[in-house]
């Protein structure tokens, strides 16, 4: 009974999950939009580069063509490696970006996200530099003081007769 159960409900979840790949609503539109843009818009990159690196590969591929006959077969062979198939990858990253930051739990994930976001106190640009002087200086001085107890131990080394090969 417990395996029924289980089956219908995974059954009921990939059901869920392919309705809503295929739905083009929106989902909560107005809220959580600029972690929405930027989640779609890395997954569109993500896709794009994809497709372009498929397009770039598809010209060392000759060895491919081998396979089919008459050089209009190769030519045809060619075209789809070289342009079909990365186009069809790029829509289809396209459409995948989309729904991705429309499906309700990742969405919803996004929409925190970007509360969260809005809660943080971010340092004015004075502070910023402040800071980043302050640990530029602490790392500067570390950098030394390694320098100064490096230089001591040669000195230690040498001293009683230990010499480094």
């Amino acid at each position: 009974m417990g395996m029924a159960m289980e089956n219908t409900a995974s059954g009921s979840v990939s059901e869920s999950f392919a309705s809503e790949l295929l739905s083009a609503r929106l989902y909560k539109p107005t809220q959580g939009r600029i972690a929405r843009q930027i989640t779609g818009g890395a997954i569109w990159l993500a896709f794009a580069v994809a497709a372009w690196r498929w397009w770039q590969t598809a010209y060392g591929m000759d060895y491919l063509t081998s396979y089919a006959g008459s050089d209009e077969m190769q030519r045809t062979v060619l075209g789809v490696l070289r342009w079909v198939l990365p186009g069809l990858l790029l829509v289809a990253g396209i459409w995948i970006g989309y729904r991705v930051v429309n499906f309700p739990r990742f969405a919803d994930f996004l929409i925190a996200v970007e509360a969260e976001m809005n809660k943080v106190m971010w340092p004015s640009q004075v502070e910023l530099v402040r800071g980043s002087l302050v640990v530029i200086a602490l790392l500067l001085s570390f950098a030394l003081l390694m320098f100064v107890f490096d230089l001591a131990w040669v000195w230690l080394f040498e001293l009683i007769g230990v010499r480094a090969k």
